[in-house]
């Protein structure tokens, strides 16, 4: 089946050196881009602040929360075939705005009606997902190829400062401000997302009578992805260490923290390392090109069973934020690699579709881990549960390694 027509318009060939941020095209993704991460990450913490004020349950938080999660999970298949089919700036257009006017709706079911907000969270989540892979893909039509590792290690620099700085700015602003006010804050973040970014170069021509069903469209993208060995066993590798080695941490950092250490301050300084260390790695790898660029990646990838491996043996705390700030560095030289790769690896009218196939492998694998690791713990205890997921974050990305193709994320 052939699918719809894309115009890529050539261009003139670009110094590798030259910062993509010069460029008012970039500046505007990556502002919109920027955005949508804020409002992504805002939303539950400052329903967390609602928990903590008493306007809301822990009950009602945790619906609003699934709800999102499950939107997401439906929408970024849904938002990888439009984007596809469609203009992908139209897309994130459309992903924002609706996260936009949803937000308003979660601000005024804050306290009065449960369902109210879980509707609201399920509309938000939609929007986040929906634009993911579509931000993705338009990242290769502005930016031009020598130029992307660089554009890719910008965007994940935002995502890492907002995570970094957010909170205390948060907890400020709520001082002065309502948690439903904050939340209509929330939303004009989705709306600058919708608005700010540029248009591409992808103009898909529909041709009459190859329009087929979304789940076909979506399979085209499985099929783009299976060409790609590396993509599968480096897909493979981030959704086992998301799975054990995310999943694990993210649920026994805190227990181990108080248990072992007898203070709160060491989950504080791991979380506060390890988002320092994506910060460095993202700006290590955006001027860092070696030939070997996969094995290199999941190299990095592998550095996150240095946390749960931390958590396992008994060290000094020194040593578990030490290891956190490794696993930061090591996940950001292996994201910024992996999505430039595959918007050079793959066709670039089915790359939304495969962007898609990697955000619902990884997001959608993480709950499952969480839902798991608390079981798994108070059945064997924390100690086998954490060396498991050690040697699974070590293991996963030494196996997708010995793909030949992994070597520089490429098969030619």
């Amino acid at each position: 089946m052939s699918g719809p027509s894309t115009q890529i318009v050539a261009a003139a060939p670009v110094p590798e050196s030259r910062s993509p941020l010069r460029d008012p095209a970039f500046l505007r993704l990556w502002a919109g881009s920027t955005a949508s991460g804020l409002a992504t990450w805002a939303m539950p913490f400052v329903l967390g602040l609602a928990l903590l004020d008493g306007t809301v349950t822990a009950a009602a938080l945790g619906l609003v929360l699934a709800t999102r999660t499950a939107g997401f999970l439906v929408a970024v298949v849904v938002g990888g075939v439009l984007a596809d089919r469609y203009s992908r700036r139209a897309v994130v257009w459309w992903a924002g705005l609706a996260a936009g006017l949803a937000s308003p709706v979660l601000a005024a079911g804050v306290g009065r009606s449960v369902p109210v907000m879980a509707l609201a969270g399920v509309v938000i989540g939609a929007g986040q997902g929906a634009c993911r892979p579509a931000f993705q893909a338009l990242t290769a039509e502005v930016v031009a190829a020598p130029l992307r590792q660089r554009a890719n290690a910008a965007l994940t620099l935002s995502v890492r400062v907002t995570t970094l700085t957010g909170p205390g700015l948060a907890a400020l602003l709520a001082a002065f401000l309502s948690v439903p006010t904050l939340l209509l804050g929330m939303g004009l973040l989705w709306l600058a997302a919708a608005a700010l970014p540029p248009r591409g170069q992808h103009a898909p021509a529909p041709v009459p009578g190859e329009r087929t069903g979304f789940v076909t469209e979506f399979v085209d993208g499985v099929r783009e992805a299976r060409r790609h060995p590396w993509f599968l066993a480096g897909l493979g590798a981030l959704a086992a260490v998301i799975t054990t080695g995310y999943s694990a941490t993210g649920v026994l950092l805190p227990l181990v923290s108080r248990d072992r250490y007898g203070v709160e301050a060491v989950l504080v300084a791991a979380t506060t390392a390890y988002t320092a260390g994506a910060l460095l790695g993202a700006l290590v790898v955006a001027r860092w090109h070696p030939r070997s660029a996969g094995w290199a990646a999941l190299a990095g990838l592998a550095a996150y069973g240095l946390a749960p491996l931390s958590l396992w043996l008994p060290v000094p705390a020194a040593l578990v934020v030490a290891a956190y700030a490794l696993a930061g560095v090591g996940i950001e030289l292996f994201n910024v690699p992996w999505f430039t790769a595959t918007q050079r690896e793959v066709e670039p009218r089915l790359l939304a579709r495969v962007s898609a196939l990697d955000f619902l492998v990884s997001y959608g694998l993480a709950p499952v881990g969480l839902a798991l690791i608390a079981p798994a713990a108070d059945a064997f205890g924390p100690g086998p549960v954490l060396a498991v997921c050690a040697a699974v974050c070590f293991l996963a990305p030494a196996a997708a390694a010995l793909v030949p193709s992994a070597r520089r994320f490429s098969a030619r």
